[in-house]
This record gives structure tokens, sequence and C-alpha cells, in this order.
């Protein structure tokens, strides 16, 4: 499978994937809703008709419209409605962008596709200069509880969780915390209990979001009392992170280190493993092309979605053949779990069409443009780092919210360090790079972003925020722009816990 990617074309497969998943699902609703046996017949043709009549045929959908339309009825047990069969296991995201968690079907082909998606990663070590014997030393996952909820009709939790309780034989031996200490669903408690085992273990590899990692190496260094996590663990070599950028984090994750870790990312969502790092020193990731899904790209401009992120009618879709480097694109997916012409609500940028390497910039909904400033996650994350590195701080959380100011407009930034620094000084510091990293930003800030502020704060408020919203450990991270609803609820946990903006 990993050959076949290396030596076929980015479009060959990824039509070759279109057309497995068109098979598959021409018998269920909504194949026969949307007329998929159709479609099928235009892929005989030697022009590029199969997209165009997939594009036209079958419309883009959003989690709350493919929920509304088709999945709440997989959860009522119904077989046979966005893919062959009934949906069993649900996971439920993090709710970064939406009010609430989501739940996202995840069918056997999906556990299957995820598994040998992840069994490449690890085959990919082989072009990284590691010691033969790293690979007999344990994995250790910080995930969602293996514990998953039943109702009667179907599983629900994690999808670290559903993945990790159903690792193949040979896997389980290397895998850690172990089978009891995932069921644990009190993430304080599981932390503890890893606290506990860790001198027992002889972990090698790594493998979480990156501020849930760092609070868990902190706690083990103080209970042992430690100077860094290699006293206790001395073959640790590779941090395998994703769902979040590693960038801000780095430099306190660092501080926890007696010598330099390998950096792997990946792309795991709860819609399915879509991409990783497949060479040493990239900060970029390979696109996994013939596995399950099936991939369109809509370019991230104003004609093609609204302030909201959401995408508007009649809005650019474009196939793997027709994208350019350095442009940042909407994602849409299908897959063998029924997604559908999916926005995943990520946007992407390809760094090397030849390999199909991209690198996440920032989600549709959290884009900052109150007034054309157009900020990105990726600018956002960059700007801190660059900070970080410069006046040597440990910034471990941070978010953004755009507030009116009079008749024009204000980002206020929420900090999350212990370290002692001045706000007035931080927040100039962080605008100062965020022109460097964008022009649009340089335009706005001389017309209508009047005022850039902040406040510092320690990075337990954040934890405790999460913890408030049902959103503690695992999977969970702090989104990096606040609006809306969450915007509110951010602010009234930090006037009712007495801190002033």
């Amino acid at each position: 499978m990993s050959l076949e990617q290396e030596y076929s074309s980015p479009a060959e497969l990824q039509k070759e994937e279109l057309k497995k998943l068109l098979i598959k699902s021409a018998n269920t609703a909504i194949g026969k809703k949307y007329g998929f046996k159709l479609i099928l017949k235009e892929f005989r043709k030697p022009n590029k008709d199969f997209y165009r009549a997939f594009s036209s045929m079958v419309p883009i959908y959003d989690y709350e419209k493919i929920y509304k339309e088709w999945w709440y009825r997989l959860k009522d047990g119904e077989r046979n409605i966005t893919w062959p069969g009934a949906i069993r296991y649900f996971a439920l995201t993090s709710g970064t962008s939406g009010a609430s968690s989501k739940y996202i079907p995840i069918s056997g082909d999906m556990v299957r596709a995820i598994r040998k998606t992840g069994v490449r990663q690890i085959l990919s070590l082989s072009k990284y200069d590691l010691p033969d014997d790293l690979f007999t030393k344990g994995i250790l996952m910080l995930g969602g509880s293996t514990d998953l909820d039943f109702n009667g009709t179907f599983f629900s939790g994690d999808l670290s969780g559903i993945t990790a309780g159903r690792l193949p034989i040979w896997f389980q031996r290397f895998y850690k915390p172990g089978k009891q200490i995932s069921r644990n669903k009190n993430w304080g408690e599981k932390l503890d209990q890893i606290v506990e085992m860790a001198p027992k273990w002889d972990i090698g590899i790594i493998v979480g979001v990156p501020a849930w990692l760092q609070i868990l190496l902190e706690k083990i260094i103080e209970r042992y009392q430690l100077s860094t996590i290699h006293d206790i663990w001395p073959n640790l070599q590779i941090f395998v992170h994703g769902g979040v950028s590693f960038e801000p984090y780095k430099k306190g994750f660092e501080k926890l280190l007696a010598h330099p870790l390998i950096y792997m990312e990946t792309y795991l969502a709860s819609e399915g493993f879509l991409a990783f790092q497949a060479l040493p020193d990239r900060r970029s990731m390979r696109l996994v092309l013939n596995n399950g899904i099936f991939y369109e790209f809509i370019p991230f401009k104003d004609e093609n979605f609204d302030e909201n992120g959401e995408v508007k009618e009649g809005a650019r879709t474009l196939k793997i053949d027709e994208i350019e480097e350095n442009v940042d694109y909407g994602l849409l997916i299908s897959t063998c779990s029924g997604a559908w012409r999916y926005l995943i609500g990520d946007v992407i940028r390809f760094v090397s069409l030849e390999e199909s390497e991209i690198i996440i910039t920032g989600r549709t909904k959290h884009f900052l443009s109150l007034c054309g400033e157009h900020l990105s996650m990726d600018n956002m994350n960059r700007a801190i780092e660059m900070v970080g590195e410069e006046q040597n701080l440990n910034i471990k959380e941070f978010t953004v919210i755009g507030l009116p100011h009079g008749s024009l407009f204000k980002h206020h930034w929420f900090v999350g360090t212990d370290d002692e620094i001045d706000q007035e000084e931080l927040v100039k510091q962080i605008d100062e790079k965020l022109k460097i990293l964008n022009d649009d930003y340089v335009v706005e800030r001389q017309h209508a972003l009047k005022e850039v502020s902040c406040t510092v704060l320690s990075p337990r408020y954040f934890y405790d925020w999460l913890r408030a919203q049902g959103k503690e450990g695992g999977q969970n991270k702090f989104p990096r722009v606040l609006k809306k609803e969450k915007m509110t609820q951010w602010l009234e946990f930090l006037k009712d816990n007495n801190i002033e903006i």
C-alpha cells in the first residue's frame, strides 16, 4: 500500500479510491438518493467527467447537515444509510468549533483503515536513524478511555478509546498504560495511575496531545524528584503528536528532556487517519491517498467561505490534480465510514504536490478576520513560538477573541504562562511578529483593527475551563480562537474567577 502510493500518481490513486467508495455504497440510502450507480458509469470514460458527475450530484455537507439528514438514523440502529451495514461505534469529538460533542460514525472498515495507516507510520520509522532495540520498548499512548458508553444500540467515546480497545494482538505487549488504566474515565485518576506505574515501564515512544503529555511528564518529574523525564525513561526517543500544532509547546516541553526527541506529527481526526509525517526533519505530513478517503479542496477565500467559516453556495471544489502549492484549502472528505463531501473543518496547504505533503494551517472557524486581517492558526502559533523563543517564556496555552472597539475592532489575547512577563510588552511583541507573518494584518492594524490587548494568566485556568466544559483530557484541546457562545462562556468563567480583562 505504501509502495503503491510512492509509485502511482495521486490522481490515479484518488480516482480509484472514490470508485471503491461509490461501489461499496451504491445500495445505501444516500447512494440511491444521489445516483451513485449513475456517477460510476462516468468512470469508464477517458475524460474527467467522473468528478464533475460526483461533485454536481452529491451536495457538500457539514456535520449539522449530514447529521440531521442521515447520521441520526445510524444512532437509531438503522442499516445501510450512508455506509453498508449498521454502525456500532461513534467517536465523540472534543467539539472545539461547535457548542456540544459531535457523534462521528466509525465503521469496521474505518477501524481497519486507521490501523493500516498506523502500521504505515510505524514502518516509516525505518527512514530514521534509530537503535534496533527501540522497537522492543514500551509505547505510551495517552488517549481517551477504552471503557466506551453503550446505550443498547451503539458504543460511543473518544476515537483513541475506540481504536486502543481494538489493537492488534502483536501490539498489545508494547502498549502502555495497558488495558486496566486505559479503561479509567476519570482523567485525573488516570494520570495519577500512570505516574505510579512510570518507574516500572521502559518507554521509547510517547503518543498524544502536547498539552496533556506535558502535564503528565511534569507530574512524573515532580513525584520522583527527577531532573528530566530521561532519568526514569532513558530510552525515550520519539514523540508522536497530533490534533494541535506542537510549535507553541516546544520550548516548555524541551525543558523536561535531557536530550531532544524525534517529533512525528500525525493527522488523525475523528473522521479518519488523513496524513502522517513520513520523513525526518520535515514540518509536513504525507496525505494518505489509497486507504478509504477521497479528498476535495476548496480554495480558502472570501468567495468560497463566509466570515463564520461556512462554505458558500456554489463554492469551487477541486480534486488533487487541480491544486497548487502554497495555497490554503478547506478540506472535504468522503470516507469508508459514510462521510460524503464532508467539510472536516481544517485548512491545509500543500508544500509538495509531487509527494502530496501538506501542513495544517488552521480551522475554517478558527481564523480571525473581523475586518480582513485573515489571521490563521498557523500565524498565531508561529508568533507565540517566536516570542517564547526570544523572551525565554514557557507559554503553555493561548487563545484570541475579536471584539468591537468603538466603531472599529480589537483583538484580545489570553496567554497561559507561569513566567513573569509584562502584559503590555508581551502583546507588543506578539503584534510585531504577526506583522512580519501576515501582510493583511499589517494593513488592518493601520485601519480597522485599532487595538490589540492581552491578559496573562496561569495555564491552570485553561484546563479548569476545559474541565468545566466536560472536555478534560485525552483528545481535547483548547480552541485557539473563541467566538460567539464559546467566547461568552470563557469571559463569564474568567469573571467568576475574578480575573480582570
